[in-house]
């Protein structure tokens, strides 16, 4: 009887009462490392998709995360709670680069370290993985520098092939990378980082790759201006 009025008590009582200090210190502490990790993703992240965007995500994550986890770290009903909350939530946008489920996956730890009163520990660890990120970067072969994102959509009709592509970019002289190459009944898209030297060599290649077939769109998205 005495273990089942034990176990109840731990279940359903909340025995540390949240401190406001210290959970004022923990959002503060969780919006400054969310907003420095957006600036790190946007500088040197090399997802496809708008990184200035996709990193305002990153504060909203990291404080509700705290903010979550800070109330429910004192109470094991509440934890039982939030899993049930969290089993109907549905994700309905896809996620196509790994980099961004990586940036995603470290502002949700921040939240979770400062939620849970870890606030030096996760400082630290923070600091270490941004070092690690900077470090990648400057070691990242240099060579050509891509400075734009080449995106080439084509119909089925159109019965456009990868090689077609990267014949295309070889003989404009383009040092080009592919990012990722999708192929659908209605269609292919492949995207490339492309080095273009000068704007005029865009609209050359641009011309040559229009005319593999009918339909075929081509666009761009620049990550560094020209010349940088």
């Amino acid at each position: 009887m005495q273990n089942n009025s034990a176990l109840s008590n731990l279940i359903w009582n909340q025995n540390a009462p949240i401190v406001l200090s210290a959970f004022a210190t923990s959002l503060v502490l969780a919006a400054v490392l969310s907003l420095i990790l957006g600036a790190v993703y946007v500088r040197f992240g090399r997802a496809l998709s708008n990184r200035k965007r996709f990193a305002q995500n990153f504060l909203l994550l990291t404080v509700t995360t705290t903010l979550v986890i800070s109330i429910v770290k004192s109470s094991l009903a509440l934890s039982l709670g939030l899993v049930g909350a969290l089993s109907i939530v549905r994700f309905r946008a896809a996620i196509k680069e790994p980099e961004e489920l990586a940036y995603l996956f470290l502002a949700i730890s921040l939240g979770l370290g400062l939620g849970a009163g870890q606030l030096m520990v996760t400082v630290v660890a923070f600091a270490v993985i941004l070092g690690i990120i900077v470090v990648q970067h400057l070691f990242r072969k240099r060579s050509s520098p891509p400075n734009l994102y080449l995106t080439i959509t084509g119909p089925a009709s159109a019965r456009l092939t990868l090689t077609q592509i990267e014949n295309v970019l070889r003989e404009c002289g383009l040092a080009a990378g592919l990012q990722r190459y999708d192929t659908t009944p209605e269609g292919v898209e492949a995207a490339f980082r492309v080095a273009f030297p000068d704007t005029a060599r865009v609209e050359q290649c641009q011309q040559r790759l229009r005319g593999l077939g009918e339909g075929i769109r081509v666009s761009y998205v620049a990550e560094r201006e020209f010349g940088d």
